[in-house]
């Protein structure tokens, strides 16, 4: 959570749909992050939804260069898109190498994060997070260990060229965030989750939900894509001002 209210008693709930290989969900995240700092933004309780921009990719992964000329028309068109998206990504603060990026199933990142969320700290009881702790201009990272493992999964995506379809990757990633290793590797050998995120897929298609990020601010308003700051602060703080009255 974020503002100055501990309990969360107050605290918009939002949902942000998001996929851990979608470069405008990372940018997204530093954005609402960014809104969050700003002094008209209530406090609220975010929840890592999941959608997968490609769930037909393979359990080994390919260079995301040769999908995207595949997808794209190209190596040209697809050098274009990662340079453009590079670009968007660096004035947030975020240094993509989608050079080295491997095309991922993303299912099992969205178990683990499912996971995470209904066993991690909650974020409810997070104190203010309103001081930069990284990289992006007057933005914090979200507390909460689902926020955590989302963060580090963009970040070994985006930053690092790992497989987040990985396994070994996905449980040294939930321990780099103080959950525990053991259990990381049972929810993912074990299948855990696979019923709940196959829910929450098919609910996001029930609500019209067909790009990421899309945040949905208190089970009223969807915001698609990835909005500036002050649009989110603005749409958040109506919101909020709305249930009060």
């Amino acid at each position: 959570m974020t503002g100055s209210n501990p309990t969360g008693a107050d605290a918009l709930d939002v949902r942000i749909y998001s996929d851990v290989v979608c470069p405008w969900c990372y940018i997204g995240k530093r954005r609402f992050e960014a809104a969050l700092a700003l002094p008209e933004c209530p406090p609220v309780r975010v929840r890592w939804m999941p959608f997968q921009l490609d769930p037909g990719a393979p359990a080994q992964g390919e260079p995301v260069a040769e999908a995207y000329a595949k997808k794209f028309g190209g190596a040209a068109r697809a050098q274009q898109i990662m340079a453009q998206v590079t670009e968007a990504a660096a004035g947030e603060g975020l240094e993509f190498h989608l050079d080295r990026a491997i095309r991922s199933n993303t299912f099992d990142a969205h178990r683990l994060l499912w996971w995470a969320g209904s066993v991690g700290a909650n974020p409810e009881t997070s104190t203010s997070t309103s001081t930069s702790t990284g990289s992006g201009s007057g933005s914090a990272r979200l507390p909460g260990q689902q926020s955590a493992l989302k963060e580090s999964l963009l970040a070994a995506y985006f930053n690092e060229g790992l497989d987040v379809s990985d396994h070994r990757v996905l449980a040294a990633r939930a321990a780099e965030v103080g959950l525990d290793t053991d259990q990381a590797t049972e929810v993912l050998a074990s299948g855990t989750g696979t019923d709940e995120v196959r829910s929450e897929l098919a609910d996001a298609m029930a609500h019209d939900v067909t790009a990421v990020p899309t945040f949905i601010l208190d089970g009223r308003l969807a915001i698609p894509g990835a909005q500036d700051p002050a649009t989110i602060a603005r749409h958040l703080a109506r919101i909020a001002a709305s249930t009060t009255q």
